[in-house]
């Protein structure tokens, strides 16, 4: 086994850059929106912050315990070493393996979402949009309207440009599917400093830039009609008598892929992560920030969506909101396109920063299991991300299934219920106060670690199984 963990995060910003740049992506943006839209709006965010607080921020302190602890870059030899240093069953490390199967199970359809992005740059920047009617429009991603073919370079008297939305159309999404997944791969193969950390240190000042300069023009421009305060009413009134134990199940998916928990990822980064810089701390930093980002993102959708009547006129803000109800509204604003083309250019650079993160646990396993360099490593991995993520490109079905069923709603908090059980439970006593303090917010950050965040987990996760079982019956 090669050692590939020796390497460091240049500082603590770049490392937080980096942390941040995998919690704030695609979740962020899309995922967020659609299942706020989805689920309520309100309700759903209460709970989501709930599981933010109760789950995210101790699985997270716990993977960055377990990764700088560990010392290897590879998760599952950094939770083995800790085990057998422990005195405990290696058994443990299979949380580390459970999360890395999410990480590349994730990636693989998430490079199929960042597609869709890219796709929608162009369109918005041309103004393929204009003239269009609201199904039409909607018609672009997920519809067979043969006006919608003009926007899509398809003859609409050939009966093969039935059904040609992106979502169901492999041949437009392809090519950007296979650009977006080598510019992940090329980062990664990079490595830490010349890749991940890098792209982090660049991309992230620009995102958080277009984040707060277009929730400014959303809800500036939305404030007479009414759609800002529309806006605030669904997304911070919540209506108690919505809320569920679907909603629950779903708004803890949601924590677990926004904040990048269960999946490895911040085991891994956790590994590069210098002696000096405070967890706790920097876990609550990236744990705000990402849930800020969340929170800016639906003000800045959600006040263009109200203000713009498609409410009243039957279209709905729940999974279509990004690609469907968002382009919808920009078309009826003076500047819609240049504003949709900066809404995707964002969505962008939160997509590459994520995905690289997404990939790292996989190439860091091959690299040291195998004795592996490491581009070799992110290049191999990233031929076989392309081959399975492809399977989601030719169907809708397997994407959606692989996100909430199999990632999002089992193998991700699975991994998390491992984690944080292995971390408050079995880990070394001394270990573990050499990570976070004998004292202070760590300590206090222990209660949710070994009591709030396992109850909670494993409510959640009981009720799903029984959803998918008994409850299906």
């Amino acid at each position: 086994m090669a050692t590939v963990g020796t390497a460091q995060w240049s500082s603590r910003f770049a490392f937080i850059m980096a942390a941040v740049g995998s919690s704030v992506g695609l979740g962020n943006l899309w995922r967020f929106s659609a299942e706020a839209g989805d689920n309520g709006g309100g309700a759903f965010v209460l709970i989501y912050l709930m599981c933010i607080v109760f789950v995210g921020l101790p699985v997270l302190m716990s993977e960055f315990v377990i990764g700088r602890s560990g010392q290897a870059a590879s998760a599952v030899y950094s939770m083995d070493d800790l085990s057998k240093r422990s005195k405990v069953s290696t058994f443990w490390s299979s949380g580390a393996w459970l999360g890395m199967t999410a990480s590349f199970l994730i990636v693989s359809f998430y490079c199929v979402v960042a597609a869709w992005v890219l796709a929608y740059i162009p369109k918005f920047l041309f103004g393929a949009f204009e003239g269009m009617s609201s199904e039409q429009i909607s018609s672009v991603f997920s519809g067979s309207a043969d006006v919608a073919s003009g926007a899509l370079g398809c003859d609409p008297k050939v009966s093969e440009c039935k059904n040609v939305g992106l979502y169901f159309s492999p041949k437009q999404v392809f090519p950007w599917f296979v650009a977006f997944a080598l510019m992940t791969t090329f980062l990664v193969s990079r490595g830490v400093n010349k890749g991940i950390e890098l792209a982090a240190k660049y991309l992230m000042p620009v995102f958080f830039l277009l984040l707060l300069s277009l929730a400014a023009f959303s809800l500036i421009t939305s404030w007479s009609s009414g759609g800002t305060k529309q806006a605030f009413n669904y997304l911070f009134n919540p209506d108690f008598s919505a809320i569920n134990g679907d909603i629950a199940i779903r708004a803890l998916g949601q924590a677990c892929f926004s904040i990048g928990i269960g999946n490895a990822i911040m085991i891994t980064y956790g590994s590069y992560l210098p002696r000096d810089v405070n967890i706790p701390k920097s876990s609550g930093l990236i744990v705000f920030t990402d849930t800020a980002v969340a929170l800016i993102a639906g003000l800045a959708i959600f006040p263009i969506f109200f203000s713009t009547g498609l409410m009243e006129s039957g279209v709905q803000p729940g999974g279509g909101i990004f690609f469907q109800a968002l382009p919808n509204a920009l078309v009826q604003i003076p500047g819609g396109n240049m504003i949709g083309a900066a809404f995707f250019f964002l969505a962008f650079f939160a997509a590459i920063t994520s995905s690289v993160s997404l990939l790292e646990p996989t190439v860091a396993w091959v690299a040291d299991r195998f004795n592996m360099a490491k581009a070799k490593a992110a290049w191999t991995m990233g031929i076989l991300m392309i081959a399975l993520g492809s399977v989601s490109v030719m169907s809708g079905e397997v994407m959606d299934f692989i996100d909430e069923t199999l990632t999002g709603s089992f193998i991700a908090p699975l991994s998390a219920l491992v984690v944080v059980l292995f971390t408050g439970w079995r880990l070394d006593k001394k270990i573990l106060n050499e990570e976070i303090g004998a004292g202070g917010l760590g300590q206090f950050l222990m209660i949710f670690v070994k009591y709030l965040a396992p109850i909670f987990i494993g409510l959640v996760f009981v009720a799903k199984v029984y959803k998918v079982t008994i409850g299906a019956e």
